[in-house]
């Protein structure tokens, strides 16, 4: 069974019909037996990442993304998914999942005109392959809508990049995880391409590991 994870962290719906629309069904569940024995885990979200670790927690979900992550089933995160799967948050000064290691960081910037949060259509930049990225192309632009991006301890974790006033990681992963700061299930074609090759993802990596 493909799983939704649900911790009242809001587009769930959103994303299951995305997940439709390339042929693929996924339940939205928040009960963690099913989210620890899964065949495939899509970890969405928006909200805070205090409020979502609470929520995480008291639910025992942590306890099953864990689960799931060590026994290498193929999960996808999205937007507040990947900020809660590193290490710590500067959001609320929140320690999170650790499944990649890393932070999170607030956006700051020098000119006062330039927004946060950082919201709308940007390009998307692979700079490390990956199967669930082979069809993004250079000029290839996602929806994005965050106030903090995540910073991951190690260059081999980033796989993608984007510029807001300065670079940051836009797609990350480790091992069997991989995550997007954007989302896919609001970017149109390019995004339901993603969608559908993560489907397609064993969770290994083109060496095998």
């Amino acid at each position: 069974m493909n799983v939704i994870v649900d911790y009242d962290a809001g587009n769930l719906r959103s994303v299951q019909r995305a997940c439709a629309e390339v042929g693929f069904d996924a339940c939205i569940t928040s009960d963690g037996s099913a989210v620890a024995h899964a065949a495939r885990i899509i970890f969405p979200g928006v909200g805070a990442a205090g409020s979502a670790m609470r929520t995480l927690r008291e639910r025992k979900l942590d306890v099953a993304l864990k689960h799931a992550f060590a026994n290498g089933t193929p999960m996808l995160g999205i937007c507040l998914g990947l900020q809660i799967s590193l290490d710590h948050s500067e959001e609320n000064d929140q320690v999170t999942l650790g499944l990649i290691p890393g932070e999170v960081k607030r956006f700051r910037f020098d000119d006062p005109m330039r927004k946060i949060p950082h919201m709308g259509w940007n390009e998307v930049k692979v700079v490390q392959s990956h199967p669930v990225l082979e069809g993004v192309e250079a000029g290839d632009e996602f929806y994005f809508v965050h106030a903090y991006h995540p910073a991951p301890a190690n260059v081999g974790d980033i796989y993608a990049l984007t510029d807001y006033e300065g670079e940051f990681c836009s797609a990350a992963g480790h091992g069997n995880y991989f995550a997007t700061q954007f989302h896919p299930e609001k970017s149109g074609r390019v995004g339901l391409e993603l969608l559908s090759r993560f489907f397609s993802w064993d969770g290994k990596l083109q060496d095998g590991q």
